[in-house]
């Protein structure tokens, strides 16, 4: 029987017994149970109970729906300035001359609670600053007021920034955020946008979170430049987040980044939107293709 103790959460080799394996959330941890299978013979157990699990495959969308066409943005909301589909992918781009700003585009199709979100993800520039938002809601703008002896061009500076994201204010976002930068400084990392607790569960970290409690550390993945290495710069990677109950667990080319077991019920949420975030400097440009969506019981 596998014990929660032991479970991790990375890529580790799980041995099964002869059993019918079934997991359940409550309060953030996850139960196994065992029930005992029938009598077999010796050869038939000693094969069965050694298997290693069916290798990683991407690809597999038995249970999945698509959730972006590929061609159009149907079912999808967000600045027609600042994204567009091309060559299959959901893309968002900005410059200097036209900023977008920290902004989003909205997945309408439901509010999902328990699920596994895949997609692949590219990130053009050293600028860019992208990230995945889940289980989150769409809040008024929060803006940061002046300070009234900032210099002209400070001032100036923030005004501008603040014009731009009232235009975007529609599709302003809090939540759960799977991080992805360009210098891939966070990307992996488990953020909360729009919250007073920002970065909760570091790139190589399991992080547990109760209520009136700083967030505590259970456990390691391994090293954050550890981890970094396994991540593509301006390349395609894929991306996959599990949210299961209080659990969330972001993973990137095959390899766990982070963990969160959430029960501050001042912040966690059950259930929400799922969006695709763009910001930085400079010119950059993100894509998101073969995005797909697992409903988990």
């Amino acid at each position: 029987m596998v014990s929660t103790r032991s479970l991790r959460l990375a890529s580790c080799e799980l041995a099964f017994w002869v059993v019918s394996v079934f997991s359940f959330t409550i309060g953030g941890v996850s139960q196994v149970s065992a029930q005992a299978a029938p009598p077999a013979t010796a050869s038939a157990q000693a094969s069965s109970n050694r298997a290693q699990p069916e290798p990683i495959n991407f690809d597999d969308h038995e249970g999945w729906t698509q959730i972006f066409d590929g061609k159009t943005l149907n079912g999808w909301d967000g600045p027609p300035d600042v994204w567009h589909v091309e060559d299959g992918a959901i893309v968002g781009e900005s410059s200097a001359e036209h900023p977008s700003g920290t902004t989003n585009i909205i997945w309408h199709g439901g509010e999902p609670a328990n699920f596994r979100l895949r997609m692949e993800m590219k990130l053009e520039g050293a600028g860019a600053n992208g990230g995945v938002q889940y289980r989150s809601r769409i809040v008024p703008l929060n803006s940061r007021p002046i300070p009234a002896d900032a210099t002209p061009e400070v001032k100036q500076r923030m005004e501008q920034s603040q014009a731009l994201a009232l235009k975007r204010g529609k599709w302003n976002m809090s939540g759960y955020q799977m991080d992805f930068d360009f210098g891939n400084r966070y990307t992996g990392q488990l953020y909360e946008q729009s919250t007073p607790r920002g970065i909760v569960a570091w790139r190589g970290q399991v992080v547990a979170t109760e209520p009136g409690k700083k967030p505590t550390l259970l456990s390691t993945l391994g090293t954050s430049d550890d981890l970094k290495a396994f991540i593509k710069p301006g390349e395609w990677n894929q991306v996959e987040i599990i949210a299961d109950g209080n659990t969330l667990v972001h993973i990137i080319n095959g390899h766990v980044m982070s963990v969160l077991v959430d029960t501050d019920s001042q912040f966690s949420a059950a259930k929400g939107l799922i969006a695709l975030e763009i910001e930085g400097g400079g010119t950059l440009k993100i894509s998101h293709r073969n995005i797909w969506l697992k409903p988990l019981p």
